[in-house]
């Protein structure tokens, strides 16, 4: 009767070294997110007017607005993890952050190892140079041609790199990576490269924030349909956003979005 009493008392004990630390945890992502009451997003906030650091040193932009409303219908707060663009991927895959938003455009390369939403936004490719430029840019291809300036890791680096690069019409050493869009616009600036390849929305707003730039060439090349990065196989956390995304396009929110931030 003895050993029954103390075999009881310990396996009491070890239940309760569990719960405290945190071994008791079950459900699903979804559910351990909304027991936390927090969302952790992934952003890399260089990238105006998605995401960027106001002058009181906020974080805000079409993206960062809509992360909130849908952390608001998700009955949870947004917790901002600003990381580089090119780490967002893996901070998703290795569970450091919950997903991530951040102009991200669908490419089979990512969907291998994370999935998406459905899109909430369409955008398009620029190329920026400065306002003193005089070459000839008719055609993407003419990028080549020159020094040319992109953020690491985005569509537009890896259209470079497989459209210009890998055919051998612009050298490697001609292609420069950068953490930050905002660092490669003002290099772009100060002379130290040719061209920039961005988001055409992006572009035009590092062009009026930096100043001396101008946008030589619009169109679709890489962007295209911009989504949230999800877990791969996260099919409940998927559901749930999708279903705020399209709540939030219903009502309209999502085009009050664009003229606030895209406007003219």
């Amino acid at each position: 009767m003895k050993r029954f009493f103390v075999w009881t008392a310990l396996l009491a004990a070890f239940s309760l070294l569990l719960s405290a630390c945190g071994g008791g945890a079950s459900g699903s992502h979804l559910d351990q997110i909304k027991q936390a009451g927090v969302i952790k997003v992934g952003t890399s906030a260089d990238y105006p007017p998605f995401e960027f650091v106001d002058a009181n040193g906020n974080k805000t932009g079409f993206d960062i607005d809509l992360m909130e409303e849908i952390g608001k219908r998700l009955g949870v707060k947004v917790e901002w993890v600003d990381m580089p663009f090119d780490s967002l991927i893996a901070g998703v895959q290795e569970g450091k952050i919950d997903i991530s938003i951040s102009a991200f455009n669908y490419s089979e390369e990512r969907d291998q190892v994370v999935d998406f939403s459905d899109a909430y936004y369409t955008g398009e490719d620029a190329f920026l140079v400065a306002e003193s430029f005089s070459g000839a840019f008719a055609s993407p291809e003419d990028a080549a041609n020159y020094k040319v300036g992109v953020q690491t890791g985005t569509t537009q680096d890896s259209w470079l790199t497989d459209t210009l690069v890998a055919e051998g019409k612009l050298p490697e050493a001609n292609l420069f990576r950068y953490d930050r869009a905002d660092q490669a616009a003002l290099d772009l600036k100060n002379g130290r490269i040719d061209v920039m390849m961005a988001d055409a929305i992006p572009a035009k707003a590092l062009a009026q924030q930096v100043g001396g730039l101008k946008i030589v060439y619009t169109g679709v090349l890489s962007s295209g349909p911009m989504n949230i990065v999800l877990p791969q196989g996260d099919a409940e956390l998927a559901k749930a956003i999708n279903d705020v995304l399209k709540q939030l396009k219903d009502e309209g929110f999502i085009d009050a979005l664009a003229v606030k931030y895209f406007a003219e």
